[in-house]
């Protein structure tokens, strides 16, 4: 008698998105991508199309392409990891979890592999379930939303749904933030410690805070407890906001500000981390680890340097795995045949 075939369940890792080379033409496409979403830009569409096109796209691509080209190394920082944080996932899921037919797969909101031919492959593979895991540590409606969006529009087309889980962030899970302390006493076991120790995590504009976006109240929770884990007294370590774009005010402190006060108050030694980031990037490996540190030095300060991102710290994917563990054991119950 044969046996009943095996319920399948997918997994998506999913991150925010990158060009697809360090040129400028692919830089465009993806912050035409990137720029166009509602999320990302509120202002209304007619107009803020007018200044995109007219404005941004003609020239920002260029500098941009330029910053990609300094990290870029035989694809994306950020896409390279994100693929072997799936495959590391699927190795250790896939040994958990043998009465599954399990998939991972790595999708973006912007760029490529996206995340509307990801859930286009869904339709043809029909699994019974699937898992969203947005790799962002602090829930925002401009990074997270727009993956619930794209399901959103994904729905109505189909007619043989799968029971759908979303993980909507982890910014106070215990594992995080152990994994976030050991990743500084790790750096700091080779490199001493520093004066000061930054969290920088990715802006919004301050108006999407006030208008309920929890992401800025999530990020100074993660930030408190870190420094908890960490021992450190209020004088040793502070949060800041990375990244502003266009005129309006973003939450604050500023990190560029921030580290310019620390220079003329002649702080000796900077230490800076981003836990906003699943996986390094254009923006810490660029801006954080190398725009910041010249800012930070020409202003007078000391040294300076930034500690990696979790990446594939096996204690980070032991987070990942965890948080999908969770899902995977309720789902024991109601799919296994």
């Amino acid at each position: 008698m044969s046996s009943a075939p095996k319920a399948k369940v997918t997994v998506i890792l999913a991150n925010l998105g990158t060009p697809d080379a360090p040129t400028v033409p692919a830089v465009r496409a993806f912050l035409k991508q990137f720029l166009s979403d509602q999320r990302v830009i509120e202002i209304p569409k007619p107009i803020w199309q007018l200044i995109l096109r007219l404005f941004i796209l003609p020239f920002r691509p260029k500098r941009v392409a330029h910053a990609y080209a300094s990290v870029w190394q035989q694809d994306s920082p950020m896409r390279e990891i994100l693929f072997e944080q799936v495959q590391a996932v699927q190795q250790h899921l896939t040994a958990q979890y043998p009465e599954f037919d399990l998939q991972v797969v790595p999708a973006m909101t912007y760029g490529n592999p996206g995340i509307q031919q990801t859930l286009a492959q869904l339709s043809e593979q029909q699994p019974d379930h699937v898992i969203l895991f947005p790799l962002f540590p602090q829930y925002s409606a401009t990074s997270t939303a727009p993956l619930y969006d794209a399901f959103a529009k994904w729905i109505p087309q189909q007619r043989n749904l799968p029971g759908i889980s979303i993980i909507r962030d982890y910014y106070q899970h215990p594992l995080f933030i152990q994994a976030l302390a050991q990743s500084v006493r790790d750096y700091q076991a080779v490199h001493g410690q520093p004066e000061k120790l930054l969290m920088s995590f990715h802006g919004i504009p301050q108006p999407y805070a006030d208008k309920g976006d929890p992401y800025a109240d999530r990020c100074r929770v993660s930030a408190q407890l870190l420094a908890n884990a960490l021992g450190l007294q209020e004088d040793q370590w502070a949060i800041s906001f990375q990244s502003r774009f266009g005129k309006q005010e973003w939450v604050k402190p500023y990190t560029d500000a921030l580290l310019a006060e620390w220079a003329k108050q002649s702080v000796k030694s900077v230490q800076v981390l981003s836990p906003a980031f699943s996986a390094d990037c254009l923006e810490t490996l660029e801006e954080l680890a190398i725009e910041n540190a010249t800012l930070f030095r020409e202003a007078g300060g000391g040294s300076y340097a930034y500690i990696p991102a979790l990446n594939n710290r096996a204690d980070h994917l032991q987070l990942l795995n965890s948080l999908l563990q969770a899902n995977l054991d309720a789902l024991k119950h109601t799919l296994a045949h």
